[in-house]
């Protein structure tokens, strides 16, 4: 097998401006033949790669030839892709760079494909013989064959994400959470990208982040954890922004969030997570607008005009979908209330601590490990982000008459659901199927009202009262009186066989008592 006529034809042809490519051979040796002279105009570079799948020359590695043209240089090279950086390399570190070659050879930098890595070198002019072209193409094409068959079968031997190991890692660790709240936290970020956690300060909301972020990622390069400032007026602590004296200059954040997303942006098929800490210590809406816009809008968020920054800082950065945010919330009188449409953008997570789990906390403290949890679910890594991609909605009359049900009620208060809200309910009921297929269907409802129904609900004893009291209703099976047995009941029993959704009607309680107090009741609560 011989690839060295189609290699002089080549040759031969990027020295006119014919750009067309139709007649080169399509495969070759078990490997797709891909050709480029250059789009619209002729390429400095031309080049033919040897591609096998899932790999192309946007995205992956494979042999490939690169003419050099102003140099009458021929390059045959380990090939690694420019426009995305693949999910693997060639293992040839002891490999000279193209980039390292030129600064050796010419003093200068290539114009491209400077990351790709030398396998041999040719003088156009004085080509070596046909079978040592042919022998050193195809020891190369073996050469990176056997690397792929070794990587897949490395990935066959990836785990799938697993919750159970999850839990198991965590005890490991000394770290104690129920199996629901972590189900709850997974599921939520699987259905979308942007969850907050609230609740009782010290219960554990910042650590449950930090552990869960600290065992699926290979390392800290893929994950911030930032503490909000009171003082955050704008997005600047986040995305940075341009140097008004020097339009050459880009100030990046000292937070590393843009880094983090730019390295999101890179590496598609890794999970990066941003928690932000005490999240409502200044206006979300200030610092956060333009996240907010880019998850639904899918539109890149602007950071300068058309001038050209030199610290590799893009005019236009992208909201990618690997990348998850946690936030993490206290409410006292030095922080901030959420806006409707920041809480419909989110999945939001109580933290409360019952008597039992303070009883045995108090037993049973110990030191916590967390560098136990460092890359131990990692490995499980690309399969949260494929369960991550998957639009799948579980929907069904008992799911659909119960949220118009609510959707009823909440009207009265202007805390109503949109299409949004509605999809993604129905495909957080379907992420909790997947991760516990022993929940029962009224379990997931519960929690589906408890995060994205409920946490919208605000405002005056006198416009919210009538409508907790009917939405504590809907919560039994049966039309138990909920003002005297539940609202004024110090002792119920919120598992009762009666009650549908216990998590729901637990919280209505509390909201309605807070609003008898108060005069006044929100979902968070100090």
């Amino acid at each position: 097998m011989s690839f060295y006529d189609q290699l002089l034809k080549f040759l031969s042809q990027a020295k006119t401006d014919n750009l067309k490519t139709k007649h080169y051979e399509s495969e070759y040796s078990g490997t797709k033949v891909s050709v480029s002279f250059g789009k619209g105009n002729t390429a400095r570079i031309p080049w033919i790669s040897f591609l096998r799948k899932p790999n192309t020359t946007s995205n992956g590695i494979y042999p490939v030839y690169l003419y050099f043209k102003d140099y009458d240089l021929l390059i045959l090279a380990y090939g690694v892709s420019e426009t995305n950086k693949p999910e693997i390399n060639w293992k040839a570190k002891n490999r000279q760079t193209i980039t390292r070659f030129f600064k050796e050879k010419y003093s200068q930098n290539p114009d491209r494909y400077g990351e790709s890595y030398i396998y041999k070198t040719y003088d156009v002019k004085n080509l070596p013989s046909k079978d040592v072209i042919d022998n050193d193409l195809n020891n190369l094409i073996t050469e990176y064959v056997d690397f792929l068959n070794a990587f897949t079968d490395l990935e066959k031997d990836r785990e799938e994400f697993k919750l159970s190991l999850l839990i198991e890692d965590l005890n490991a660790s000394e770290l104690r959470y129920s199996n629901e709240l972590l189900i709850r936290l997974t599921a939520s970020l699987l259905t979308k990208p942007f969850v907050i956690l609230t609740g009782l300060s010290g219960s554990g909301k910042t650590k449950l982040a930090q552990a869960f972020v600290q065992w699926i990622c290979q390392d800290e390069n893929q994950y911030c954890l930032i503490p909000v400032g009171a003082d955050w007026t704008n997005r600047e602590p986040l995305l940075g922004y341009p140097n008004a004296l020097n339009p050459k200059e880009y100030v990046k954040p000292d937070s590393g969030v843009l880094d983090l997303i730019i390295r999101a942006n890179s590496h598609p098929n890794l999970p990066h997570f941003l928690i932000l800490d005490e999240m409502n210590l200044s206006h979300v809406e200030r610092y956060f607008a333009d996240f907010l816009s880019a998850m639904e809008s899918k539109e890149e968020i602007p950071l300068y005009g058309q001038t050209k920054v030199e610290n590799g800082v893009p005019a236009k950065l992208k909201v990618p979908s690997n990348l998850f945010i946690i936030g993490t919330v206290n409410i006292d009188e030095t922080t901030n209330m959420f806006s409707p449409k920041v809480l419909d953008r989110a999945n939001t997570i109580e933290f409360r601590v019952t008597q039992d789990e303070m009883k045995y906390f108090l037993g049973n403290i110990k030191n916590i490990n967390m560098n136990a949890l460092t890359g131990k679910g990692s490995g499980m890594a690309k399969s949260f982000l494929g369960m991550a991609s998957s639009k799948t909605l579980e929907s069904d009359n008992e799911i659909n008459e119960t949220l118009i049900q609510f959707f009823g009620e909440l009207k009265k208060t202007g805390a109503e659901f949109g299409f949004r809200s509605a999809t993604e309910i129905l495909r957080l009921v379907h992420h909790l199927s997947v991760l516990d297929s022993n929940l029962t269907k009224a379990q997931k409802i519960d929690i589906a009202i408890m995060q994205k129904l409920l946490p919208k609900l605000h405002g005056s004893r006198r416009k919210l009262c009538p409508v907790l009291e009917t939405l504590g209703t809907f919560c039994f099976s049966d039309g138990t009186n909920v003002l005297k047995e539940v609202f004024e009941n110090e002792v119920f029993e919120y598992n009762d066989s009666r009650v549908i959704y216990p998590l729901s009607l637990e919280k209505i309680s509390r909201m309605y008592k807070g609003a008898l107090d108060h005069g006044f009741a929100s979902f968070a609560e100090a």
